[in-house]
């Protein structure tokens, strides 16, 4: 019974002969199913530790790299009526083509000649600077004239001064002359007198000396006399060089200030002037802006304001233009924590609207129809939706997006973190962990340094 002895059992081939241990063996299909769970559990278990490429998942639209490639708004710079229309929607444009053509709606602007009036205006306005410029020329020569005749009028007068001082000074030495002979004639009329009274000299000779001391007398007065005239004369002339400068210092002030007085008019002028070539300026670039032009080559997307006739107003958006060779990127969308996640030069993965796609998130690298990108910026400040923008540029390393692919198109962006086991992810997910909040494994310090995970570690360049 136990099979513990070589000799055969009865029983066994009894029971063989009953119908109730049939019924209750095990079939065989029994047997399958367990092989077939063990061998799935095998398969489970090595599945955990099968590489697993981290990501974060986003939404995002195509885009340019370059903001000038974006597309943009053509504004009228000046208010103004559509009067004709030179291109279609859809239709390709060079830089300078010409797109609308505007006609005038203010009344100041309507002389079909303003631009050519306003040039007489600043003609005029120039021989009126010429004029004055030679007013003030003519009285600077008149005050420099007036100068050098007060110099000469008061060198004159100097000179009259210095004849009046050797006047005075030989009047001068004459009234001591004079009292010089005063006093020898009145020793000889006393001398004469003594012996007059005496008896010794005669009258005659007394008379004689007595006439001559009134000579002396009078020659004294005179000499007196023509030495206060000499003075006088001295102090004329000293009032007279007084007036001289005076009067010509009048005169050349009156100059002056007549010159100055011009100047300031002719300042006036020029600013009038310059006022005046504004003017002009504007008025001729505003018949410039009579015509809108493509800024650059591309295409046209949609005229805003598409009626013949409607009057638009300054800075009024009136036909938008796409760039023609764009260089095409993608902007994409992550959560405010998966932020430090994401560096530049960072792989990303895209699924593009239009373009059918396989992708599996663990292993790209057995996907289908997906394009690579490299990140290029990260903007430092969250968006209006609560997230933080993202800017990616194709991968040249990896296979060129479709040319068919177009701005405003809508892309999934899968970008790619570390590898990982599948238990790891598997685990973090359960545990609601972010993705790189725990390192796998310990990666050297030239590794780290490569990835910017380490200070002062050399940053990527992205081609």
């Amino acid at each position: 019974m136990l099979g513990i002895s070589d000799n055969t059992v009865q029983c066994q081939r009894d029971l063989q002969d009953l119908q109730a241990p049939k019924l209750n063996q095990l079939v065989r299909w029994h047997f399958m199913a367990r092989r077939l769970l063990l061998a799935l559990l095998v398969v489970f278990v090595i599945l955990l530790f099968v590489p697993w490429q981290q990501n974060i998942q986003a939404n995002g639209r195509v885009t340019t790299l370059r903001p000038e490639q974006r597309p943009q708004m053509v504004h009228a710079t000046i208010p103004g009526r559509i009067e004709h229309w030179y291109v279609m929607e859809g239709q390709p444009v060079k830089k300078g083509d010409t797109i609308v053509r505007l006609s005038e709606v203010k009344v100041e602007y309507f002389d079909p000649n303003l631009v050519q009036r306003v040039s007489n205006q600043v003609r005029a306005k120039e021989n009126a600077i010429l004029s004055y410029q030679n007013k003030i020329a003519a009285l600077e020569a008149q005050i420099a004239a007036m100068r050098r005749e007060r110099d000469d009028k008061i060198q004159q007068i100097l000179n009259k001064i210095r004849q009046a001082e050797l006047k005075i000074e030989a009047d001068s030495v004459a009234v001591l002359q004079a009292e010089v002979d005063i006093q020898i004639a009145r020793r000889q009329f006393d001398g004469v007198k003594n012996l007059y009274d005496r008896g010794l000299k005669s009258l005659t000779e007394f008379e004689e000396k007595r006439a001559k001391l009134q000579e002396s007398k009078a020659k004294l007065v005179a000499a007196e006399n023509k030495l206060a005239a000499s003075r006088n004369e001295l102090n004329i002339n000293r009032t007279e060089l007084s007036l001289t400068r005076n009067e010509y210092d009048n005169k050349i002030s009156k100059a002056e200030s007549e010159k100055f007085s011009t100047q300031s008019e002719m300042h006036n002028a020029q600013a009038e002037a310059n006022k005046l070539r504004i003017e002009q300026e504007n008025y001729s670039r505003r018949a410039a802006f009579y015509y809108i032009l493509a800024p650059q080559d591309g295409y046209v997307v949609q005229a805003i304001t598409p009626g013949v006739g409607e009057i638009i107003k300054e800075g009024d958006p009136v036909v938008s233009i796409l760039s023609a060779k764009p260089e095409l990127a993608v902007e994409m969308y992550i959560r405010p924590m998966d932020v430090p996640l994401i560096k530049p030069g960072n792989q990303v993965r895209f699924l593009f609207d239009g373009w059918p796609a396989f992708f599996f998130s663990g292993w790209p690298n057995i996907s289908v129809g997906t394009y690579a990108g490299r990140v290029v910026a990260i903007d430092r400040n969250i968006s209006d939706n609560g997230r933080f923008r993202v800017l990616v540029k194709p991968d040249p390393d990896d296979e060129p997006w479709p040319e068919a692919l177009q701005v405003g198109g809508g892309v999934r962006g899968i970008a790619l973190l570390n590898i990982v086991p599948v238990w790891y992810e598997l685990w973090r997910v359960l545990n609601g962990f972010p993705p790189d909040l725990y390192a796998w494994g310990k990666k050297s310090d030239e590794e780290q340094k490569e990835e910017g995970l380490l200070p002062n570690a050399p940053i990527k360049k992205v081609k």
